[in-house]
């Protein structure tokens, strides 16, 4: 370890101490008045501190002070690295269990949300609206959480403001054009699209691409049976991907950031983007399709065929995929505080296999060989 400027300063004044006593009467008052003087401009000049040493030092005086105060501290040094290592090793395991547990919960909380939400589109198809209105159910459960003070609310600084600013976009226009590609196309066909995530995600090494063939491909493979092509599905996908990786790659900026608030977790943070999110989605939301609502409203609870269900229901099936799509993206947000941003996308394409099995036990659909292999193909490949 290369020695610092006090730490030379001290072994310079030492060695000048040993030869003093080696030195008649008058050498040490004169080497005491020059000691003084040392003293007040080592400060200033390490050079002539060394200097002076050349001219009054002891040959085995330097070797002793080198040996102890320049190089033998690099001894303990290196013995601390190596015990900072070994907990670091040690703290291995709680890490992965606890980004597994974020991972199963997040899988968990958006099946549910992907079975509610598409319920609540198949009988109201106002993708727009419905997307809002999640997000303003997202924006009231957080903010109750600030105010009954279960949670500490965030004191955002200007560069955590901006920071919501530039997420809160990405969401907002991700989660609107998943959900119009949901209502637009048939799960399995969306998901076709939104496997290539992590295709849009930024890595070090081209050939980190490769590895991602057999969990794209084995996804899509699963898919496959939907033949339904919709070009706006398709397109709202693809869009979406494109969204939801700029917000992975600015929110993990965020959480990197030096200081961008007070109580700013990963959790607040999102909150925070929530709530941003919400209000930005009403512009488009209001314009395209404001005027037509209320007769789709009416048209979903007011039909007696099988399609129509009862207001309460509609409003409870609503709120239901409210809470889960914020819940969801909480614990998303959670993970991601602790991956990487492309080991996030990986993740969320093998997270479509589970919807595709949930999906065939909750509305009652066949899987058939093809489904059954492209799905063992992309868990494979993520592993």
């Amino acid at each position: 370890m290369p020695p610092t400027p006090a730490r030379a300063n001290v072994a310079a004044g030492l060695k000048r101490h040993l030869s003093q006593k080696q030195s008649s009467p008058h050498d040490i008052e004169k080497g005491s008045t020059t000691s003084h003087s040392y003293v007040a401009s080592s400060n200033n000049s390490q050079e002539d501190g060394n200097n002076h040493h050349a001219e009054n030092g002891n040959a085995t005086a330097e070797d002793f002070i080198e040996n102890e105060l320049l190089v033998g501290r690099s001894g303990p040094q290196k013995e601390r690295t190596s015990v900072s290592s070994n907990a670091s090793s040690g703290s291995a395991l709680p890490q992965r269990l606890k980004i597994g547990f974020y991972f199963s919960l997040w899988y968990a909380l958006n099946v549910a949300y992907n079975i509610a939400n598409k319920k609540v589109l198949n009988v109201l198809p106002a993708p727009l609206t419905v997307a809002s209105i999640q997000l303003g159910i997202g924006a009231i459960y957080v903010r109750t959480l600030w105010l009954l003070h279960i949670r500490p609310s965030p004191r955002l600084a200007q560069s955590g403001i901006s920071i919501v600013r530039r997420v809160g976009i990405c969401h907002t226009a991700g989660q609107l054009l998943t959900v119009t590609a949901l209502g637009a196309g048939t799960v399995s066909f969306t998901h076709i699209v939104k496997a290539s995530d992590p295709c849009f995600q930024k890595v070090d090494e081209a050939a980190l691409y490769a590895t991602l063939i057999p969990v794209v491909g084995g996804v899509a493979y699963a898919c496959l049976k939907d033949r339904y092509f919709s070009l706006v599905a398709l397109l709202a996908a693809l869009g979406s991907n494109i969204a939801f990786a700029l917000r992975a790659v600015y929110s993990k900026a965020g959480m990197d950031e030096k200081y961008v608030g007070d109580d700013v977790t990963p959790a607040n943070l999102y909150g925070s983007v929530t709530c941003f999110s919400f209000l930005l989605s009403l512009v488009p939301a209001v314009i395209l399709e404001g005027a037509s609502f209320p007769g789709l409203w009416h048209d979903a609870t007011e039909e007696k065929d099988a399609n129509g269900i009862s207001s309460m229901a509609l409003i409870i099936r609503i709120v239901i995929s409210g809470l889960t799509h914020y819940t969801n993206n909480e614990v998303m947000f959670l993970a991601l505080s602790n991956v990487h941003p492309v080991t996030l996308a990986v993740g969320n394409t093998l997270k479509r296999v589970f919807i595709i099995i949930a999906s065939v036990v909750v509305f009652n659909s066949p899987l058939d060989f093809r489904t059954a292999i492209g799905s063992a193909i992309g868990i494979g490949g993520v592993f």
